[in-house]
């Protein structure tokens, strides 16, 4: 255990990419719009996808690498298709996490400053923290916002076990497999559920960061028992929000809004109405702290795995450490201007950014899925650190789970 607890630390940072708005928004819509229709799809979501996360602290832990390198051993091709499928999604996902967390800033503090502004001032704030604070203050401020966001649902979810709302029959509705807009939710839902695959290569990155803090590489089991705790945790976490929305806001006939302010009212309710008023400042600091952590935690990660795909595609170009650090710069600019561009020109409405950016995710699932795994059944990595047939059972299950329904999508699309 005192292993454990000294090298914890990636798998928090993974909880904190994971949990936010596949977490406070998806989750918590599924429920009041299916009940608990959708109580399978989470699951099997967070089976199907472990594999592939688990990989990332696999492959870390016994190559002391991280998977951008393992890439680059399958061939230069896999890191240009990674970077590109990074490029392609990086500017919707952060700006996916920011609308969410300032429609969630504009309803607790009461600010009515715009969007465009206040989101550009939440990133810099962010970017600030991320500079001065670095891993290890990251590594901090997710342990606390994590632990009281999930003490704060697990108590509410209990407390709504409770409630008895009046239920208007015409507002029940049970999930469609022949309607194309709850299968199109389905998809959203799953795309970050529990997060995007890309999380993978960023816990890949954040071990060898917590290695390089702690002063030594853990062993491959302790590793993987600390990234089991985060992830099992986002896990339940999930179903308590699905279950928040299911017993509080199912068959009232109240919808949740697209508007980000109106939407974070609502689930700050939610709270209250299971717990009390006293609930209210509780529930909202720990909230605002998930989100604007999450917003930190995507800030550090993008540029981070960016820059080794730079250095393997122009290995000629960039020598030295003074470069890595231009360049993982420039990749951070890039990162806000593109966001920040995203969120003023592209929408204003948090439903259509989120359900982009998760449809986004979920196409992109079988590229990286099939990428991770090739590299951890590679030739390169120690034997004894390949996964086992039933992990490998699992891989191709996910893989396949994943194209057959972009399949689908796109088929239903056009």
């Amino acid at each position: 255990m005192k292993k454990i607890l000294r090298i914890l630390g990636p798998g928090l940072l993974y909880a904190g990419a994971a949990v936010g708005v596949s977490h406070l928004v998806q989750s918590t819509r599924a429920g009041a719009m299916f009940n608990y229709d959708l109580i399978w799809v989470l699951i099997i979501a967070n089976i199907l996808k472990y594999p592939f996360f688990e990989f990332g602290t696999r492959y870390a832990i016994s190559t002391k690498s991280n998977l951008v390198d393992g890439y680059n051993h399958i061939g230069k091709w896999a890191v240009g298709l990674f970077g590109l499928v990074t490029f392609m999604s990086m500017f919707i996902f952060q700006a996916a996490i920011t609308v969410v967390t300032v429609g969630l800033i504009s309803y607790v503090f009461n600010i009515s400053i715009n969007l465009i502004t206040l989101s550009t001032v939440v990133l810099l704030v962010s970017l600030l923290i991320l500079l001065f604070g670095k891993y290890a203050l990251l590594d901090k401020i997710i342990k606390y916002t994590i632990l009281l966001l999930t003490v704060s649902t697990v108590i509410a979810v209990f407390a709504a076990l409770g409630i008895h709302n009046e239920v208007s029959p015409e507002s029940m509705a049970n999930f469609s497999w022949t309607k194309q807009a709850d299968v199109f939710f389905m998809i959203a839902f799953v795309g970050w559920m529990p997060a995007p695959i890309d999380v993978s290569v960023w816990t890949s990155m954040w071990n060898n960061e917590k290695a390089a803090e702690i002063g030594y590489y853990p062993s491959l089991k302790d590793a993987l028992i600390e990234f089991r705790i985060g992830y099992i945790g986002t896990a339940i976490l999930a179903l308590g929000f699905m279950l928040m929305g299911a017993l509080v806001m199912y068959g009232t006939g109240e919808q949740f809004s697209t508007n980000g302010t109106k939407f974070s009212g609502q689930l700050i309710n939610m709270y209250t109405t299971s717990l009390g008023n006293w609930a209210h400042w509780v529930v909202s600091i720990s909230a605002v702290a998930t989100m604007v952590s999450t917003i930190i935690t995507v800030m550090d990660a993008y540029p981070r795995v960016l820059t080794p795909v730079v250095y393997h595609l122009f290995p000629n170009r960039f020598p030295g450490k003074r470069n890595k650090q231009k360049v993982m710069w420039s990749w951070l600019i890039i990162l806000l201007l593109g966001s920040t561009f995203l969120i003023a020109f592209a929408t204003r409405s948090m439903g259509a950014m989120v359900s982009l950016a998760t449809t986004v995710s979920f196409l992109v699932a079988p590229i990286l899925s099939w990428l991770n795994y090739r590299v951890v059944t590679d030739k390169h990595m120690p034997p004894e650190a390949k996964p086992g047939i039933m992990l490998k059972i699992l891989s191709w299950l996910g893989i396949a789970f994943f194209l057959g329904f972009s399949l689908v999508y796109l088929y239903w699309l056009i």
